[in-house]
């Protein structure tokens, strides 16, 4: 069982920033769809005449979305925090024709339905396709909201999951669920304890321009990718023992963290592209982004990965160094670490990072690597 963390709520509070900082209605249209890198994409798929089949759960890539990190929802979620749910629900009503903006989780969401008419183009017959399930904590009644909203974007999102203010973590598993991004730490550790790979999402005030045609997933090796055995080694007797550690056992595969399905979902997928001829073509790209040093502990995070059978694209070993310029350069549509100072850092530059809850690192102080 996976720990819990106590500790972050204070750094959601701090974190979560004002909704008049995203698109708002009345910009662009290349802006309202969410930030995008490519001004005139090199190829894409024609539009289908009628939207495309829905996979069955059990076959696709799930990925459950809040509708809080999907949608820029701020404004009402401080009249629910101050009025109430009777005053939320009015208000929701009353606007039922009036489109959120974009939030966070927007254009990831448009990148993984880019990924998705690739693969239908060269598998039209597959299920093996990213599904997105939009969670909420609405009644039914008041989702007509979201539904227009989504239908006024053009995104393609069949399956909702609407649970009148009840947790929707005990769904997350009959959905077939591989990731769960929320803006709610408790829920989001609630979906880690139960063995599904899950993150607190959080809004840059000024989000980075990301690329339209080709997803890219960062994340965090220690406690993200893999487990927090070396980082507890650091913890708790420094970093002198941790380098040792990691020499006397840079022949033996760390064991798996709360992420690893994630990535091998999408090397799945990339597989595919390669099986077309199609690698340097492929419209996902993954990175590693860690704090550990060619030198002296990298060597055993690139073999685990390889033990693993797993691909990662770009591996940066950044010895220390901040994580955010980097990540200025990459431009993920999204960034995943355990450690918050790394997160804020991420969030700073413009890049949407999420927070995932487990490890030693959710334990007190946060040390940074030197």
């Amino acid at each position: 069982m996976w720990r819990k963390d106590h500790g972050d709520s204070e750094w959601k509070k701090k974190m979560s920033l004002s909704g008049d900082q995203t698109a708002t209605t009345g910009r662009n249209s290349s802006i309202s769809r969410g930030l995008r890198e490519d001004a005139k994409p090199a190829s894409k798929p024609s539009t289908p005449t009628r939207k495309p089949k829905t996979p069955k759960p059990e076959n696709a890539i799930t990925i459950a979305v809040s509708s809080q990190v999907l949608f820029n929802m701020e404004k009402e979620k401080q009249i629910y925090e101050l009025q109430g749910m009777e005053e939320y629900n009015h208000y929701q009503m009353e606007h039922e024709m009036e489109p959120f903006s974009p939030g966070p989780a927007f254009s990831f969401v448009e990148a993984l339905e880019a990924v998705n008419a690739r693969l239908r183009d060269l598998y039209p017959d597959s299920e093996e396709l990213f599904d997105v399930v939009l969670v909420t904590s609405n009644h039914a009644y008041v989702g007509l909201r979201l539904i227009n909203s989504i239908n006024h974007y053009n995104l393609f999102i069949e399956r909702f999951c609407m649970t009148g203010g009840n947790s929707p973590i005990g769904y997350l598993k009959a959905y077939h669920t591989n990731l769960y991004l929320s803006s709610d730490p408790i829920k989001v550790r609630e979906a880690i304890e139960e063995g599904i790979a899950a993150a607190t999402m959080f809004t840059p005030g000024k989000m980075t321009i990301v690329s339209q045609t080709q997803l890219r997933v960062a994340f965090d090796g220690d406690a993200v990718l893999f487990s927090d055995e070396s980082e507890q080694i650091y913890k708790t007797q420094g970093l002198e023992k941790f380098f040792e550690h990691e020499k006397t056992h840079e022949n033996r595969p760390l064991d798996h963290g709360p992420l690893k399905c994630f990535l091998e979902a999408l090397g799945k997928l990339q597989k595919k592209f390669y099986d077309k001829g199609q690698r340097l073509d492929c419209p996902i790209r993954t990175y590693l982004v860690t704090a550990r040093s060619a030198a002296s502990s990298g060597a055993r995070a690139l073999k685990t990965l390889r033990s693993w059978g797993l691909e990662i694209d770009e591996a940066l070993l950044l010895a220390g160094a901040p994580k955010g310029p980097m990540l200025e350069k990459i431009r993920p549509h999204i960034f995943f670490d355990d450690q918050m100072f790394h997160v804020e850092g991420a969030v700073e530059m413009g890049t949407v990072a999420c927070h995932v809850p487990y490890g030693i690192a959710q334990k007190g102080p946060q040390k940074k690597q030197e």
